[in-house]
This record gives C-alpha cells, sequence and structure tokens, in this order.
C-alpha cells in the first residue's frame, strides 16, 4: 500500500510483484526460511542469524532444484563392470548423465551414483560437452578403481528423456 499511494513504482509493476509474494513458491520460501531460522543453531545477532538462514534457505531451494554441488564417486572396477548406464552426450546436444543403476550391480552395492547424476568426469579427464562414445571409454579403459565426479540435476534428465522421446515418437511415425 505504501509503494502504491507513494507511486514510485508504476502499478502493473506492483501487481506482478504482488503475485510473486503470493504465490506458492514465495510461500515454500517463507516456510523453509522460518524454519531453519527457528532451529540453526547460531547465538549471534539476528542479523548473522538472518544471514545465516538466508545462505541455507537458498542452499535448499537450489539441491531441491537439482543445482546440486559437484560430488566425488569411487567404485571399483571388476570384471562384472560398473554396473551403470549412461545416455546423452555433445552428438546428442546434452550433457552426459547416468541413466540407469543396474539392480546388485557395483554401483548400486556402492550407493554413492544416483540415477539422475550429470558425469562431468572419469579419473580427472573432463566429458563435459563430449561425445557419448569418450566417457564410454574413459570407463572401459579405467583400471583398479574408478573415480568419477558427478552433479545430481534429475530435471535436466527427465528433460532429455522426454525430448529423446519425442524424437523416437518422430521416427516411428515417419515410418509408417
Amino acid at each position: 500500500e505504501k509503494l502504491q499511494r507513494s507511486g514510485e513504482v508504476p502499478p502493473q509493476k506492483l501487481q506482478a510483484l504482488q503475485r510473486v509474494l503470493q504465490s506458492e513458491f514465495c510461500n515454500a520460501v517463507r516456510e523453509v526460511y522460518e524454519h531453519v531460522y527457528e532451529t540453526v543453531d547460531i547465538s549471534s545477532s539476528p542479523e548473522v542469524r538472518a544471514n545465516a538462514t538466508a545462505k541455507a534457505t537458498v542452499a535448499a531451494f537450489a539441491a531441491s532444484e537439482g543445482h546440486s554441488h559437484p560430488r566425488v564417486v569411487e567404485l571399483p572396477k571388476t570384471e562384472e563392470g560398473l554396473g551403470f548406464n549412461i545416455m546423452g552426450g555433445k552428438e546428442q546436444n546434452s550433457p552426459i548423465y547416468i541413466s540407469r543403476i543396474i539392480p546388485g550391480g557395483i554401483a548400486d552395492r556402492h550407493g554413492g551414483l544416483k540415477r539422475g547424476d550429470q558425469l562431468l568426469s572419469v579419473n580427472g579427464v573432463s566429458v563435459e560437452g563430449e561425445h557419448h562414445e569418450k566417457a564410454v571409454e574413459l570407463l572401459k579403459a579405467a583400471q583398479g578403481k574408478v573415480k568419477l565426479v558427478v552433479r545430481y540435476t534429475p530435471k535436466v534428465l527427465e528433460e532429455m528423456e522426454s525430448r529423446f522421446e519425442k524424437m523416437r515418437s518422430a521416427r516411428r511415425r515417419q515410418q509408417t
């Protein structure tokens, strides 16, 4: 109301701001912020506590959206393989992803990888922006232990799988 009366902000911008502030997303952020603020264990000034809470809230939402920090997963390389499948690559205009964890396989037993992890590097060699085959070659050539750097981004995998399915459907329609 104060902003409305002052005339400093155009009415259409105020309406847009009001819609955002009343949105489900904004309410979810507020609820998480309030919960974190009540549980954060910082015996400092309210300003420091509020700042720490704001950062924790942003981190929580970033992680929930799948934009988590990279992590290192080390798997033993055995005759049975690594126990996961990958999809994507430069030729498909997409990052390389862990598309499947084989039940009972090495990756499944280890528990460090998740379906939806983006593969960033294999034994120190980046596979970002690389062809699918390069990642496969690096994984096959690895001996002893395989050190993977991955980042959990399931939403992007879902979008990629949806795009591939649309392409497959279009090809099937062309063939009939």
